[in-house]
């Protein structure tokens, strides 16, 4: 008999810009902190938990040796408790949510912390590509011509942008209104954050970092593309790289009984898809789809979309391909403006998904990640 899964608290660390106040901060550190304050301001007993599970990308030096195990057993916690460490790319955390869904719809467990954590200025992007050797095969070059190492994803968000007849001034203007939006939402988005010690003496880190005041639609326009092959994907219009862990709390309505705890949200369906690798970010639309269709609803069910912005272009082509109107879209701004550290980005939108439906009143949201070598996977929750 299948069973329900709840969301019982969704909290994170602020997300720290490249090099900057969570870059002395060790990764098994940030997650182990995060797990330690979370069970402590839940009341969970860590000998309750039934499993942890998180995601991280590059699993390779600070963060290798399943970085999900080192931060469980560095935070103190019961050393009976199982732990994971996912690689699904950009959905990592997100792809750790559904694992703890499908566990505990399926009965076999009652209670997991999920999530996931990246310091992506001590352990940079695809370090773990560039560490030995490459992942690309003859089969692989010779199905999708492939030249580079692996999938370009800056290529691949210039080929979704002209696909969808996105033009550069769309993704500036559309990447202004995410930190316009980031900078409107603060004292919402404060209540997914613990603040981090950032090993400063007396210095804490409160606040997202790489949400900027004194950005505008000149700057952005003015910036150059990433390179000449490109003409519309510039550091402006794409995430930010960034530090950064977040935690959601995951248990079935028998846990919740015996402790008599009130979730915040339900977990209506999770999906998730594969589509052409060269392309690959626009696989957020099939995935929204298929998880729409799973849990039996349609767009206009839907209260509030919290669609990854990996690239601006990825939400814009998102609106093409849904016909749905960006007020109800990333309506606190997202990754171009509050950060992208891959691993925690997952549980980073649950969290803020369910804070913003509660303000203001409405039911249900939907997550979708596009991830990388052309994958995505998505997830509805209601609020309860």
């Amino acid at each position: 008999m299948e069973r329900e899964a709840f969301i019982l608290e969704a909290k994170r660390t602020p997300f720290g810009k490249r090099n900057g106040s969570l870059s002395g901060v060790h990764p098994v550190d940030l997650l182990a902190n995060l797990t330690s304050r979370l069970l402590k301001d839940t009341g969970i007993s860590s000998s309750n938990v039934d499993e942890f599970i998180t995601g991280c990308v590059d699993q390779i030096g600070e963060q290798g040796g399943n970085v999900s195990r080192n931060a469980w057993l560095s935070s103190g916690s019961d050393e009976s408790v199982p732990c994971c460490t996912v690689d699904k790319q950009c959905g990592s955390g997100l792809q750790a949510i559904h694992y703890a869904y499908s566990e505990v719809k399926a009965g076999i467990e009652n209670l997991i912390l999920a999530g996931g954590v990246e310091n992506m200025s001590r352990v940079p992007i695809y370090s773990n590509l560039l560490a030995q050797g490459s992942p690309k095969t003859r089969n692989l070059v010779e199905r999708y011509n492939l030249t580079a190492d692996w999938f370009s994803q800056h290529m691949a968000a210039e080929k979704v942008a002209e696909k969808f007849g996105i033009t550069r001034a769309h993704l500036d203007q559309y990447s202004l209104e995410s930190h316009q939006r980031a900078l409107k939402s603060r004292d919402l988005i404060s209540k997914e954050l613990y603040p981090v010690e950032t090993g400063e003496p007396g210095r804490v880190l409160s606040d997202d970092e790489g949400v900027r005041k004194d950005t505008s639609i000149e700057k952005l326009s003015a910036l150059r593309t990433i390179s000449p092959d490109f003409k519309l994907i510039t550091a402006g219009n794409a995430s930010q790289i960034s530090d950064g862990a977040s935690l959601s709390v995951i248990a079935s309505q028998q846990f919740i009984d015996n402790n008599k705890i009130k979730p915040k949200a339900r977990i209506v369906a999770a999906a998730s898809v594969g589509v052409d690798p060269i392309l690959m970010l626009h696989g957020v639309i099939p995935a929204t789809f298929k998880v729409l269709e799973r849990a039996g609803m349609k767009l206009d069910d839907i209260d509030l979309f919290e669609v990854n912005e990996a690239f601006a272009s990825v939400p814009l082509a998102w609106v093409k391909g849904t016909g749905v109107e960006t007020d109800r879209l990333n309506v606190n701004g997202g990754a171009v403006a509050i950060g992208h550290p891959l691993g925690a980005t997952g549980s980073r939108l649950i969290g803020t998904l369910i804070n913003t439906l509660k303000a203001r009143g409405k039911r249900h949201g939907l997550v979708a990640i596009c991830e990388g070598g052309g994958m995505a996977n998505s997830m509805i929750i209601e609020v309860i």
